[in-house]
């Protein structure tokens, strides 16, 4: 594996430059993932950001980073890889379908990280083809973090292709809670993380990629999740599976779990990802 040094969201992949306007770019590198990792070393917090973060996913303020927050840092060099030339499927549409983070240690917002991101091999789905974006961030050379991002690019499907794992049914579960989503969350969301993709900032946008409205980021809903529970979550490993999208028209979102049987799930082993807790979201 081939492996290039960025600096921040304005990497060369292949001797590509890439795009200044937001996921365009990819689906020219014929049918094969390019075999490289793009480095970063020296990376620093920003504080603002950090702080602008914590507010719209309701993270309690602290020099502590919350478990999803190092994505949104190397999310400019998954960008970068998505919409090289070399990039099998194009960027813009994709869609996130399954994440799994493991925290190693607690990382303080003054350690600088080294981050690692590379893409796994193409394989099918049943509504298309589907890869892995894999991110791991070290201090010094301690692995502290690292994370499977899984992505799908809508197309002709396999049939009899493994897709996600259909959650448990939360349908004997009472509301524990309602969340108002505003319209403009993907753009406010999208602005703190850089993640701009059309499916999350508008309606327009997101019919034009067979959404009937704009839907909230993935990671979002990840990350107010693992906010709401705070402390309670003894689990260092959170698998999440998107069953379907919070479409962000309707204004509200019922959460429908008791918060005590909810966090009793969450801290129960995740027999088929090694440990830690499984989100449904």
């Amino acid at each position: 594996m081939v492996a290039l040094f960025a600096k921040a969201g304005a990497a060369l992949v292949g001797g590509s430059v890439i795009s200044r306007v937001p996921f365009i770019g990819g689906g020219g590198g014929g049918g094969e993932m390019p075999d490289q990792a793009l480095i970063r070393t020296g990376v620093v917090v920003d504080r603002h950001r950090l702080t602008a973060y914590d507010r719209v996913c309701r993270f309690g303020l602290s020099d502590a980073l919350p478990p999803t927050y190092p994505h949104m840092v190397a999310f400019p060099m998954h960008l970068a890889l998505m919409t090289s030339g070399r990039f099998p499927v194009p960027a813009i549409g994709l869609v996130h379908i399954a994440n799994r983070i493991t925290v190693h240690r607690p990382i303080q917002a003054a350690e600088p990280l080294s981050l690692r991101v590379w893409a796994t091999p193409l394989r099918p789905h049943p509504r298309g083809r589907q890869f892995d974006i894999r991110t791991e961030a070290r201090i010094g050379d301690e692995l502290v973090w690292e994370e499977v991002s899984t992505n799908l690019s809508r197309g002709r499907g396999t049939d009899g292709a493994p897709g996600t794992e259909a959650p448990p049914s939360t349908a004997g579960l009472p509301v524990a809670a309602t969340w108002k989503l505003r319209g403009d969350l993907g753009r406010r969301y999208g602005a703190v993380s850089g993640d701009l993709n059309p499916i999350h900032v508008h309606p327009l946008s997101a019919r034009l990629f067979g959404f009937p409205a704009a839907i909230a980021h993935g990671m979002w809903t990840k990350a107010r999740c693992l906010a709401a529970l705070g402390r309670q979550l003894p689990a260092s490993a959170y698998s999440t599976d998107w069953s379907a999208p919070w479409r962000l028209r309707r204004g509200r979102r019922a959460v429908r779990a008791a918060r005590r049987e909810l966090i009793e799930h969450l801290a129960q082993p995740d027999e088929h990802r090694g440990g830690g807790a499984q989100l449904l979201v």
